[in-house]
């Protein structure tokens, strides 16, 4: 197997999921699990075919319109074989949904149901409903975020674990107060 490429620290820290052409992008379950799966090593659609286990001609055209959409670059070629090999990696460390849409969450939870589908081990799924004033709300949403942003990750060669958080108020059927 040809040498990868050294694992390169994304660019950008964070990126905002916002513009239609991000939530398009990330429609569809298998694109989404691609740029999970390009979380901390730049790869090939071949790698990348291996890492989301699914055929080459599934994913070829994945990076493309990730790249489209500013979510992920191009960032090392190279020659073989008489053509340019690409290795493409996350434009940021972490992504955040600015404004939830139905279509861009389903896409999302559909790849993180897929992933949980297929972790051999310790996952966890909880969905809890609390009663919160608005200054716990802030509170728990600002401990969730910090716990997330400031794990401590293992050096390279141990397992990655993907992190996914959701925190929102719950809506009010049509015609409540809220005060029930």
């Amino acid at each position: 197997m040809r040498d990868q490429p050294p694992s390169q620290t994304p660019p950008e820290d964070v990126l905002e999921i916002g513009a239609p052409e991000r939530f398009a992008a990330l429609s569809h379950p298998l694109r989404h699990r691609s740029l999970l799966a390009l979380g901390h090593r730049p790869a090939t659609t071949s790698r990348l075919a291996a890492r989301v286990d699914a055929l080459k001609d599934s994913v070829a055209h994945r990076p493309k319109a990730l790249s489209a959409a500013g979510l992920v670059h191009v960032a090392e070629t190279r020659q073989v074989h008489g053509g340019t090999e690409r290795y493409y990696q996350r434009t940021a460390r972490r992504t955040v949904v600015a404004e939830p849409r139905a279509k861009g969450t389903a896409a999302m939870l559909a790849a993180v149901a897929q992933e949980l589908d297929r972790a051999p081990a310790e996952t966890h799924l909880t969905l809890r409903h609390l009663r919160l004033s608005p200054a716990k709300a802030r509170q728990l949403g600002e401990a969730l975020a910090r716990l997330v942003d400031e794990a401590e990750e293992d050096a390279e060669g141990r397992p990655v674990h993907g992190v996914l958080v959701a925190f929102c108020r719950q809506s009010l059927p049509t015609g409540t107060t809220g005060s029930g």
